[in-house]
């Protein structure tokens, strides 16, 4: 029986809410899968199962606030049968006996895998980049581990455990599905050595790929045509394969459609599945061909990323849309009051009010996930980037809790980073802004960035005349489409919203 004890956060004095349990009592839990979420003062934590086992008891109801290392649940974990003797009618001679001993008793002391993040929905594996950290080194809870290189960009993984490094299962380089193992904490090596023995096959999985590239190569000649099952594939619509059985079919010309369900979890495909591959008929497309009608090139992995997920969005969220024009004199004449000393822009002047009506408006702060709703106690709000490749949005924690001036330099410092490939916060952002306005366009409608309630589509600030009282006078104008999610957000919640917006715009001094 192991017992699960609520973690420590970084600042170690904020309250810890119990949010809900994901799994019952005697439920199965995989080793990475969330199994209770716990709320803080500023973000909502996701318990992740370090072993598979199964939840006997959960020893804390949900409202209850608990102090870092109560106990939170117990857990039955699995283990690994024992091997089968190798002649079982033999007598095992007593020399033999005390050789079986060690390996049967494991060490005992605890030992927590460091997971390969989830940082987006399209992510499905990520590349090691650096480490920051080495054998043997103590880290905190928030430390800098390692950078990886997501689809997107690159993004620094922190620390959600405090200990000691034992081991670096993943090097620079190493591409690794989300939610799998590149390091694991322990204050004796020979702990991690009696964990990994007590993992069903986890000695054999990390020398598959490289065996089993060697085997398809020696038996090419035995592939087969037609799959038997069809393929498994992701929410996205992306045929479930291993990093290495991708990059094998890449070289091959393999299609991994063709092979039907792959013989790992969920029918996923393994580099051993390639044998039952159909051949490729023709090369592969090459990276740049012309034809004499124009260039042809295939997507990047950020375009790719892009396409997935707003096709995805489109499809499957309800989009419904809110105009509103705003009288933008009052917005601009603060800006300019307050751009000498706080270094703003218009757009962060904007995003402060976002932050502070998705602060007001709860259902601005929610998110359908699955039967249920999920609500953010802050607003983080992602800003829409523009680069040469492609969009990225890095999002800003707290806005709603931000002086114009602390918001003004976090949102340099993210776009900025941004911009030289690195991405913050990915994956917790609640509302999205994209402002076209300094391209000049007047007006348009964004496509929300899942899972996040909304997206709103900030025009450009433009001079017009305006009508007051009756009489014709010059101004400024800006116009704002608000794109949201009808599943969580209703039209009279909308437009709450965006009076609620308009006002803080028009009378800016309720801001500071």
């Amino acid at each position: 029986m192991h017992t699960v004890n609520v973690p420590s956060v970084a600042d170690g004095s904020s309250p810890v809410t119990l949010s809900r349990w994901l799994k019952k009592p005697g439920e199965a839990v995989n080793a990475g899968e969330v199994f209770v979420e716990l709320e803080l003062e500023d973000r909502l934590i996701q318990l992740e199962a370090k072993q598979a086992g199964k939840l006997v008891e959960a020893l804390a109801t949900a409202g209850k606030v608990l102090p870092a290392g109560s106990p939170l649940a117990t857990f039955d974990i699995a283990t690994a049968a024992p091997a089968a003797p190798a002649a079982p009618a033999a007598k095992p001679t007593p020399a033999a006996a005390p050789a079986a001993a060690p390996a049967a008793k494991p060490t005992g002391g605890p030992v927590i895998p460091v997971l390969m993040p989830q940082a987006g929905n399209s992510m499905e594996e990520g590349t090691i980049i650096i480490w920051k950290v080495k054998v043997g080194d103590r880290v905190t809870v928030g430390q800098i581990l390692y950078e990886t290189e997501t689809d997107k960009a690159s993004v620094e993984v922190e620390s959600t455990d405090a200990g000691r490094i034992a081991r670096i299962v993943a090097d620079k380089g190493a591409v690794v599905p989300v939610k799998q193992p590149v390091a694991y904490l322990a204050e004796s090596d020979a702990d991690v050595e009696a964990f990994l023995a007590s993992q069903s096959g986890a000695a054999a999985a990390t020398t598959a790929p490289a065996s089993a590239a060697t085997a398809v190569a020696e038996s090419a000649a035995a592939i087969s045509s037609t799959p038997t099952t069809p393929a498994a594939r992701t929410d996205s619509g992306r045929v479930k394969a291993s990093p290495a059985a991708r990059k094998l079919a890449e070289e091959r010309h393999l299609d991994l459609a063709g092979i039907g369900a792959g013989s790992g979890p969920g029918g996923r495909i393994l580099s051993t599945d390639l044998t039952r591959a159909p051949a490729a008929t023709t090369p592969a497309t090459p990276a740049a061909s012309s034809n004499g009608k124009g260039l042809r090139k295939p997507l990047t992995k950020m375009r790719k990323a892009i396409a997935t997920n707003l096709q995805v969005s489109k499809q499957t969220v309800p989009h419904f849309y809110v105009r509103l024009t705003i009288n933008a004199d009052p917005m601009f004449t603060f800006y300019r009051a307050q751009k000498p000393t706080t270094g703003c822009t218009v757009n962060d002047v904007v995003l402060l009010a976002v932050g502070r009506a998705v602060g007001e408006i709860t259902g601005f702060r929610s998110r359908i996930d699955g039967n249920d709703i999920v609500e953010s106690p802050t607003a983080n709000i992602g800003v829409a980037v523009g680069l040469d490749e492609g969009l990225v949005v890095p999002v800003i924690l707290n806005v709603d809790r931000l002086s114009l001036a602390q918001l003004a330099a976090e949102s340099k410092r993210i776009i900025d980073g941004a911009r030289t490939g690195k991405l913050e916060n990915m994956g917790k952002g609640v509302f999205t802004i994209s402002n076209m306005g300094m391209m000049g366009v007047e007006e348009f409608s964004a496509i929300i960035n899942p899972p996040e309630s909304g997206i709103l589509a900030i025009g450009s600030v433009r001079e017009t005349v305006l009508v007051k009282d009756g009489a014709l006078k010059p101004g400024k104008v800006m116009t704002m489409t608000l794109s949201v999610d009808h599943r969580v957000v209703d039209g009279s919640l909308a437009a709450k919203f965006m009076a609620r917006l308009k006002e803080l715009l028009e009378m800016p001094e309720k801001l500071a």
